[in-house]
C-alpha cells in the first residue's frame, strides 16, 4: 500500500520559475525511497511540497496532487502535516545551537500532547543515539557535524513520524559519519518508519533504499528498485564511483552486519 502518492506534480517559484513538472511517485508503507539527482534537479522542491513549506520559499503547487493515507494534503499547514505524521529533516541540520541537546529534543516533541507517546519517542532516540543522551546537557553548537545530524534526526523522531523526509543528511559529513547516518536510516526502516531520502550521495542512498527515483531538470528520468538502479550504467556513470561505493560499503559494515531491509513490493 502506498502511504504517500504524488501525481503529476508541478511546482513553481515566484509564479515564474519552474521547480518540478509532471512528477509522479508512490511511497509504499515501510519502504525507503531514495530521490537522487544533481543540484537543481528538484529534489528539495519535492520534499517542500510534501511537507507543506513551499509557501515559505515563495513556491506553490500549480498542478497535480499529493495524498497521504488516501487523503489530499492540499491546504494543510506545515504544523498540520507534522501532526498527521509526516516530518521533514531539512538540509543543513539547522539545530538550535545555543540550546542544549535535551532542549532541542523537547522542541521536537512540543506538538505531541500524549505523554506516553513522548516517552516512547524519547526512549527510541536514547536507544538509537546514546551519544545524544550522554551529551544531553551540552549545547548543540558544540557537537560535531555528524552528531548534529543525528540530533536533527532525533528531534524529528520526537514528533513520532510515520513518514520521515530526509533532505541531504550526508551533506558535508566525513565517510565514517555518512556510514553512521546510513545505518540509522536502515534501523529506522527496520522499526517500521517509512523514509523518503533525498541525497546526492547515491552510493549511500542506494545502499539503504528499497526503491529509487532519479530527477533531472525537475522531471523523473529513472525509477525502479534500488538494486536495479545501482547496477544501471547510466546511474553508475552519473552518480556512482568505485571509491565512493567502497567507502560507503565499508562504513555501513563497520559495526556489524547490515540490518535486514524490507524490499520493494510490486
Amino acid at each position: 500500500m502506498a502511504v504517500l502518492m504524488v501525481r503529476d506534480l508541478r511546482v513553481s517559484y515566484a509564479g515564474t520559475i519552474l521547480g518540478i513538472r509532471d512528477v509522479s511517485l508512490d511511497v509504499p508503507e515501510g519502504s525507503v525511497v531514495a530521490v537522487l539527482g544533481g543540484n537543481g534537479a528538484g529534489k528539495t522542491t519535492l520534499l517542500r511540497a510534501v511537507s507543506g513549506v513551499l509557501g515559505e520559499h515563495r513556491g506553490a503547487i500549480t498542478r497535480g496532487s499529493i495524498s497521504y493515507l488516501g487523503r489530499s494534503l492540499a491546504g494543510r499547514s506545515p504544523a498540520a502535516t507534522v501532526a498527521a505524521g509526516i516530518v521533514q529533516v531539512p538540509e543543513g541540520r539547522r539545530v538550535f545551537e545555543r540550546l542544549t541537546v535535551a532542549e532541542n529534543l523537547r522542541i521536537g516533541g512540543f506538538t505531541v500532547r500524549d505523554a506516553a507517546a513522548r516517552a516512547r519517542a524519547r526512549r527510541l532516540v536514547q536507544e538509537l543515539f546514546p551519544v545524544l543522551h550522554d551529551r544531553r546537557d551540552q549545547r548543540a553548537g558544540l557537537l560535531s557535524g555528524g552528531e548534529q545530524q543525528l540530533l536533527a534526526i532525533g528531534r524529528a523522531l520526537m514528533a513520532g513520524p510515520r513518514v520521515l523526509l530526509l533532505d541531504e543528511p550526508s551533506l558535508g559529513l566525513a565517510p565514517k559519519a555518512v556510514g553512521q547516518v546510513g545505518r540509522v536510516i536502515a534501523e529506522l526502516n527496520e522499526r517500521g518508519t517509512t523514509v523518503v531520502l533525498v541525497e546526492q550521495n547515491a552510493a549511500m542512498a542506494l545502499a539503504v533504499a528499497s526503491h529509487a527515483v532519479v530527477l533531472a531538470s525537475g522531471q523523473v528520468r529513472l525509477w525502479g528498485r534500488a538494486d536495479d538502479l545501482a547496477a544501471d550504467d547510466t546511474v553508475r556513470d552519473l552518480y556512482l564511483g568505485r571509491d565512493a561505493e567502497k567507502a560507503v560499503d565499508r562504513e555501513l559494515a563497520s559495526t556489524g552486519p547490515r540490518p535486514r531491509l524490507g524490499r520493494w513490493q510490486g
